[in-house]
């Protein structure tokens, strides 16, 4: 099973691309997880009529995937423009291709309630993109309760364990709803 992770902040010490990460270094056994580059993709625009080497990158990464892991960074209670952007690229193929029909995960550090707010507007998103988000297990991390180590790695237990379980059962939707 080919998963793309996909990160909403382009910072390589992100707590969220430490979620993505862990959940890349722990994938259940016949699952290969990716993690997009979205550090050169520029904004979707219409005008742009030769895709750019990083979009035609991302748009064949989007196209080799099963399923999706979207590390859904919260910026002023919504989803942070780098994911939002990778997604909008990904929606204008042809027939919704690259998107239609695909399971996803969800998982998400900030502060407070760890990303919820924007974890449950990519949850509307992907209903107009006709992604089928996993429910549960959620994983929301705050990013500030020493969760994390400088570098943004996962250090608490707790969440690691709900990642792994978060992952088996992504494995699980994805094989159900492709049936």
């Amino acid at each position: 099973m080919k998963v793309l992770a996909i990160c909403g902040s382009l910072r390589e010490k992100s707590t969220n691309k430490g979620l993505l990460r862990f959940a890349q270094a722990n994938a259940p056994e016949g699952m290969e997880i990716t993690i997009a580059d979205l550090s050169q993709v520029p904004f979707y625009n219409a005008d742009i009529t030769e895709q750019p080497a990083a979009v035609k990158t991302l748009l064949a990464q989007f196209d080799a995937a099963d399923a999706f892991i979207f590390g859904a960074t919260e910026y002023n209670y919504s989803i942070a423009p780098a994911l939002k952007n990778a997604i909008d690229w990904a929606s204008r193929a042809e027939g919704n291709t690259l998107l239609g029909g695909k399971a996803a995960a969800i998982m998400g550090a900030a502060g407070g309630m760890g990303s919820s707010r924007s974890q449950y507007h990519l949850r509307q998103v992907c209903t107009f993109i006709d992604v089928h988000p996993l429910n549960k297990p959620e994983v929301f991390a705050n990013a500030f309760a020493g969760t994390f180590d400088a570098d943004g790695n996962l250090t608490d237990e707790k969440i690691k364990e709900n990642i792994r379980q978060q992952l088996i059962a992504l494995a699980a939707w994805s094989k159900k709803i492709s049936a």
